[in-house]
């Protein structure tokens, strides 16, 4: 039954949101059966009506047979904690330096507090998730980073310590199968496991890309606080291949809090994904804006 709507629409209004459906047919298609991976942080993760819109997307596809599986961050909201039990955070170059305490709470934060919290926010929009760390069935097999810092005045790099931060050794799928053959939405938080027992903190970025090259995704979706990929006039840029961005990164137009973000992106196109994309996390909607409408809401790029 229709539910009664208070308000008409007028001919123009009828006309573009059936031009809008129209345009998502096609996407349906091709996409349904494939699997999506979203790293999910930034703005997207704070903004309410943002958050509403992200869970609507990630149910959305679901339910037109996409499989998507969602990666989060959760980097304020760790810094928030160690304010208040009154330790500082610490970076170097971008990283999170992890003591067994800090690591604590990142684990706390992570796979309880922000975990939960995407999980509720999917079911109470219609859908089916679990929250996962990368220590459930041994999905997130990390090793330790080891960090070089070059300097002018050092004869050799000098080796940074991080502590508990690490990087992805390999990525064990059978759970992530099981839950997608079970019509579930996995969430997983960015929290490995080493040979030696140890946790470690994983960049978001880069957990996302190899859950994607595991799975052979059909796409990697990166939010972020940007536009996407700009130029040095600040336009930006997209249906970029691996050659052209390195041709970016090498004359300067990519550099700093980027450079991980894109580097992530190439090596999923170049191991099999299809195609990644840096989005723009503060339009509403902007998961759904870029699967299905013709012009996306940020940057494209493929291995060719």
């Amino acid at each position: 039954m229709r539910v009664q709507n208070t308000m008409n629409l007028n001919k123009e209004q009828a006309q573009n949101i059936a031009s809008v459906l129209a345009e998502a047919l096609p996407y349906i298609q091709r996409f349904s059966g494939k699997t999506i991976v979203v790293k999910y942080g930034g703005n997207a993760m704070i903004d309410e009506k943002l958050k509403e819109g992200f869970a609507r997307d990630i149910v959305l596809m679901k339910l037109v047979g996409i499989n998507p599986v969602v990666v989060h961050g959760g980097g304020p909201q760790i810094g928030d904690l160690l304010k208040r039990v009154g330790k500082e955070s610490e970076f170097i170059q971008g990283m999170r330096v992890t003591d067994t305490e800090t690591m604590d709470i990142v684990e706390m934060v992570l796979g309880g507090q922000v975990n939960k919290e995407i999980v509720n926010l999917i079911h109470r929009h219609g859908g089916n998730s679990v929250g996962l760390t990368g220590k459930d069935g041994n999905l997130i097999c990390a090793k330790k980073m080891h960090m070089e810092l070059n300097a002018p005045e050092l004869n050799a790099p000098e080796i940074i310590d991080l502590g508990h931060v690490g990087e992805v050794e390999k990525i064990n799928t059978q759970v992530l199968d099981m839950l997608i053959q079970g019509d579930f939405i996995p969430v997983i938080a960015p929290v490995g496991v080493g040979k030696d027992g140890h946790s470690y903190n994983i960049n978001a970025d880069l957990v996302a890309g190899k859950v994607a090259e595991a799975l052979n995704a059909e796409k990697l979706m990166l939010l972020t606080n940007t536009a996407g990929l700009l130029d040095k006039e600040g336009n930006l840029l997209t249906g970029l291949t691996a050659k052209k961005v390195d041709e970016l990164i090498g004359d300067g137009t990519i550099y700093g809090g980027m450079l991980p973000k894109i580097r992530c992106a190439l090596d999923a196109v170049q191991n099999g994904v299809h195609s990644a994309h840096i989005i723009d996390g503060r339009v509403e909607h902007a998961v759904m804006l870029e699967v299905f409408t013709d012009e996306g809401v940020g940057t494209l790029i493929t291995a060719e």
